[in-house]
């Protein structure tokens, strides 16, 4: 077990759970591609005793460091089965008797990238986050991926990155990010902008073409810098007039990624996770990175 390592590179929060081992074969996958190394992090919440009321074991009980051990164990399984015929990453493990939030959200300030699985379905069918998932990506201090599905879903290597663009700074960094992945990839990349956050119906006297013509005015300024720096990347265009989280989700089907901000226009300086971001990261099929600006 490696402990108190300044860089953690990629960063993978693992319980042993079917989520946490998906995103554990995604970051596999995600530090070979970068040649970055990997972490694995298993935070063990500590036993509070009946008696002094609240008091909490200053010490691992044995059989929680056993089944601690266990779960570093299979994740490692996990790395080795996700690199195939590729040299698997660099492998660090850490293992922390501490509640898992506050553990990941002070670790992200070391990781490049922070990889945490989904809750996977509710009872309605709906996807849901967990608890661990939601938190970090409120309040971690690196790029978030919120990896869906388990361990053999693999996402088309030939399908594009998908990036939400509404030109606040979040999205900027976002679309820094974006432009990074589909280079190193190899893949287009979908730039989407939606200009409206809400349904909209026809106005008397709205003039569609200004509105059009001014988000199309948008995604070319906020585009031209990352053209220029990144151009091996083929980048298709795609404007609609509302509801951008809807589009997001319908257009994650046909892509590898999705990259968003962690709040848009509407945001205000000190807000965690706006609405777009939250309800892709929690619908999308396909892994999506939250960055914050």
């Amino acid at each position: 077990m490696t402990s108190g390592t300044p860089e953690y590179g990629i960063l993978v929060a693992v319980d042993g759970s079917s989520p946490a081992e998906a995103a554990i074969a995604w970051a596999t996958r995600e530090a070979i591609l970068r040649q970055s190394p990997l972490t694995l992090l298993h935070a063990v919440t500590p036993v509070v005793v009946g008696w002094p009321v609240g008091q909490l074991y200053d010490e691992m009980p044995g059989w929680q460091k056993d089944n601690a051990e266990r779960v570093i164990e299979q994740a490692r399984r996990v790395v080795t089965r996700s690199a195939g015929q590729s040299d698997p990453p660099q492998v660090r493990t850490e293992l922390v008797y501490a509640n898992a939030v506050p553990t990941l959200i002070d670790a992200s300030k070391r990781a490049s990238l922070l990889v945490v699985g989904s809750q996977g379905m509710g009872a309605i069918g709906r996807a849901l986050l967990g608890s661990v998932s939601s938190a970090l990506l409120h309040h971690a201090h690196c790029p978030v991926a919120v990896i869906h599905g388990d361990e053999g879903s693999v996402p088309d290597a030939n399908a594009p990155v998908l990036v939400g663009i509404d030109g606040s700074p979040a999205s900027d960094a976002a679309t820094a990010l974006a432009f990074e992945e589909a280079s190193r990839r190899g893949v287009d990349l979908v730039a989407l902008h939606a200009w409206s956050d809400v349904g909209v119906f026809p106005i008397l006297g709205m003039d569609w073409h200004d509105r059009e013509s001014k988000g199309q005015e948008v995604l070319a300024e906020k585009l031209a810098p990352w053209k220029e720096r990144y151009p091996d990347v083929h980048v298709r265009e795609s404007l609609v007039c509302d509801t951008p989280s809807k589009w997001l989700i319908e257009q994650s089907d046909d892509a590898q990624l999705v990259v968003l901000g962690s709040h848009g226009r509407g945001g205000f300086p000190g807000m965690l996770l706006g609405s777009v971001s939250s309800a892709v990261a929690q619908s999308a099929k396909v892994p999506v990175i939250v960055v914050r600006s």
